[in-house]
């Protein structure tokens, strides 16, 4: 099978034949063998009535899951990926925002650069400029310095696969913004990225709020210390406990040493326990030695993961 199109809906039942219908045009004008993944992300409407009707309609293009309640776009992308059997998985939206003309040109982009992923770019957006628009700007240009992949619009829900990629990359909680760099982090480094036309929304409205920009930049630093740590942690913890210790040993003795040199020389001296600094100091030194410790006990934990030694493997010569 050449394409596999994913598409996570949450109650988007007005667009889904006109979709559908949309699709089944660009993948028959390009000759394509293909298949439809509905992921029905636990609707409140009758999207899932419709997904039924075009399964019966057409059973060979149309696929479908049905979650009990909505977990998230990302659950749905991964229970796709889990399924996807095209030699190049698609991934759009269901609210007609996403135009599947753009596959073929995605598609030729991986086939004839050598590409793992294309990433969709939308230049020109029909968003609200302080609801969506300024605050993506920000988050793409915090994504691309902590990422090192420098994409326009990362988290373009139109955006082209080889296979083995989403064979090999876990889509959890709202990580569904950072795929590129999943990919980059699972030895998929050949990103590319294509300018799409962005559809003004025709039924509906949005299901997303300002809060997954928060929530973004959080998933974000989560990924990024993973990725930096994970399978090290003693590295980032006990180097930063070991120093924050020492410090504050070393504050201690020079409290204590000024004290006593004031006590040799007769000269008045306050208290020890009259010097905040001591109690900082004092503070410091249980502070570094809990993080000294949640390094070693997070090591521990590390080399007991059974996929510790879990790599993907390209290519091998037997």
């Amino acid at each position: 099978m050449d394409i596999s199109i994913i598409v996570p809906l949450f109650n988007e039942a007005e667009s889904l034949p006109e979709l559908k219908a949309w699709i089944d045009r660009v993948m028959k004008a390009n000759n394509y063998t293909y298949e439809i993944l509905f992921i029905n992300d636990g609707s409140t409407d009758n999207s899932w009535q419709i997904i039924e009707e075009l399964h019966t309609q057409d059973p060979n293009h149309v696929k479908g899951i049905k979650f009990r309640r909505n977990y998230g776009k990302s659950p749905a992308l991964f229970c796709g990926f889990e399924r996807a059997q095209g030699d190049i998985v698609v991934t759009m939206d269901a609210d007609l925002q996403d135009s599947p003309e753009e596959i073929p040109g995605m598609v030729d982009m991986i086939k004839n650069q050598n590409l793992d992923l294309v990433s969709g770019w939308k230049k020109k957006r029909y968003d609200s400029k302080l609801g969506k628009n300024l605050p993506s700007k920000l988050f793409n240009h915090t994504a691309r310095r902590v990422t090192g992949i420098y994409l326009h619009d990362m988290n373009c829900g139109l955006k082209a696969y080889r296979n083995e990629v989403v064979k090999n990359i876990e889509v959890y909680s709202e990580m569904h913004r950072y795929i590129p760099y999943l990919a980059k982090n699972a030895g998929f480094g050949r990103i590319g990225e294509k300018v799409v036309q962005h559809q003004a929304r025709k039924y509906g409205k949005s299901k997303f709020g300002l809060n997954r920009f928060v929530n973004g930049y959080l998933d974000l630093m989560s990924l990024w210390f993973l990725n930096k740590f994970g399978g090290k942690p003693m590295h980032f913890f006990g180097f930063w406990g070991s120093v924050m210790f020492m410090l504050s040993v070393a504050a201690v003795l020079v409290i204590g040493g000024t004290k006593l040199y004031a006590l040799h020389n007769n000269t008045p001296a306050k208290l020890v326990a009259d010097n905040p600094w001591f109690y900082i100091a004092l503070t410091g030194i249980m502070l570094g030695t809990l993080l000294f410790l949640s390094g070693f006990i997070a090591e521990l934990i590390s080399r007991s993961n059974t996929d510790r030694n879990h790599y993907n493997i390209e290519k091998e010569f037997k």
